[in-house]
């Protein structure tokens, strides 16, 4: 059977959204605002992206629109579009039950609580009512699965994060090869900075230096371990957080990051790299796949190097299945044919192909597409087992706690903040979470 919101699940979309934040005043969307962004008209399908201007994959995204437009002529598609603010303004748009019926987002943050409080439904049956369990890797179903057995969305984007390395920029340096040992990292670090090359390069001041932080932090942690320390704030109960946090602090105080990395934003940080500012930086797959040709020809990717005793035996990397996928909102149940009619095409392999080859995007289904148009993209999918695994926080830490988290991480970025100060800060961000 199809999943459907129960009323009392719709009621508390409105009880627990409102109570869970003050909402500002709505930006415009392009050109139709949140509150009018339902069309009841059952021939209109409204979808809610963060795809549509500068994003990475939107090109394609919108010459998808096209194509799905053109063999479904009897439909129309309406297309909204907004950036990081797209939890909110779609949280809006739903206390007012003018919600869209397909929104593309993240697993982050507020969307964690959708499906619980029913802002969106649980799609597991129509995944199968539709044929397209199969087309999913298995370890994508498992992320996008909440903890009582609810898929909040059909996966679609995924993302290899690892560490970029500028071996041009290592080299002139005096650098033998990338460094795999926090001590090797260190060395290279002094070198670079000697020849007015910034070392690693992170947004200190949002989700990247908060991402990185995270995974320098698990370098002494399990899996187990690590879920309970993003779960609970738990930073210094655990003798692993502790060492992790310990060994960032070490790497910091050395001069292995770039100067005031607690004051940049991932956008400073892919500046730094792209124009040889700075010869390494944890990048995700759709940060590569906008490296300049000429800097991605001198570039290799690899892991984060590891501290003696470590836990993993290689250096790590992160990786998601969570990075878009699409959730069905109680106004697209209403419109569930249209909503399916979607959702297929944007499965169709040839659909998926295009978002790989053409924009280097990783991806969450079945495919035997790899990104050749996109060498540092390919080669990040062709770490395997050279790299260890490190586990993305995201959907363990409570929402409550994600932006004060990147309040933490600038502090933790901050030169001379001693580890205790580190812990308390981390700590602090989920009080009241």
């Amino acid at each position: 059977m199809r999943s459907r919101p129960s009323r009392r699940g719709v009621l508390a979309a409105g009880s627990g959204l409102a109570a869970a934040t003050a909402l500002p005043a709505l930006p415009a969307l392009s050109g139709c605002s949140a509150l009018a962004a339902t069309d009841s008209d059952p021939h209109t399908l409204v979808i809610h992206s963060q795809l549509g201007t500068t994003a990475p994959g939107s090109p394609t995204y919108l010459a998808a629109l096209r194509r799905f437009r053109a063999e479904n002529p009897g439909l129309k598609v309406k297309n909204l579009v907004n950036g990081d603010d797209l939890a909110q303004v779609y949280e809006t748009s739903r206390l007012a039950r003018k919600e869209p019926d397909v929104v593309m987002v993240n697993l982050y943050d507020k969307t964690l609580a959708w499906t619980d409080v029913g802002a969106t439904v649980d799609v597991t049956g129509y995944l199968d009512d539709w044929g397209l369990r199969e087309r999913v890797l298995p370890v994508a179903l498992t992320s996008w699965t909440d903890g009582k057995g609810r898929l909040r969305a059909f996966p679609y984007f995924a993302t290899n994060w690892p560490i970029a390395y500028n071996t041009a920029l290592l080299e002139r340096a005096g650098v033998d090869g990338i460094p795999r040992t926090g001590d090797a990292l260190i060395g290279a670090a002094r070198k670079l900075r000697a020849k007015g090359i910034g070392p690693v390069t992170t947004g200190g001041n949002d989700w990247t230096g908060q991402k990185l932080l995270a995974q320098i932090i698990q370098t002494f942690l399990t899996e187990d371990e690590a879920r309970h320390v993003f779960t609970t704030g738990d930073f210094s109960g655990s003798r692993g957080a502790r060492q992790g946090i310990d060994y960032f602090v070490e790497l910091r105080d050395a001069g292995v990051f770039v100067d005031k990395a607690q004051g940049l934003t991932s956008d400073s940080m892919t500046t730094q790299f792209n124009t040889g500012s700075a010869a390494i930086e944890s990048a995700m797959s759709s940060a590569l796949a906008e490296v300049p040709e000429k800097v991605a020809r001198q570039t290799e990717v690899g892991g984060w190097p590891l501290a003696p005793g470590a836990v993993h035996d290689k250096p790590t990397i992160l990786r998601t299945y969570t990075l878009i996928g699409f959730w069905i909102s109680p106004n697209g149940t209403k419109k569930i044919e249209a909503v399916e009619k979607f959702v297929r095409f944007m499965y169709r392999p040839d659909t998926v192909s295009r978002f790989i080859r053409e924009s280097g995007r990783d991806m969450a289904l079945r495919t035997d597409t790899l990104s050749t148009g996109f060498p540092l993209v390919a080669a990040a999918q062709r770490l395997g087992g050279s790299v260890s695994q490190a586990l993305l926080p995201d959907v363990y830490v409570p929402p409550a706690a994600t932006q004060p988290l990147i309040t933490a991480t600038s502090t933790s970025f901050t030169r001379g903040t001693g580890a205790a100060k580190v812990r308390a800060a981390l700590e602090a961000a989920y009080r009241g979470a």
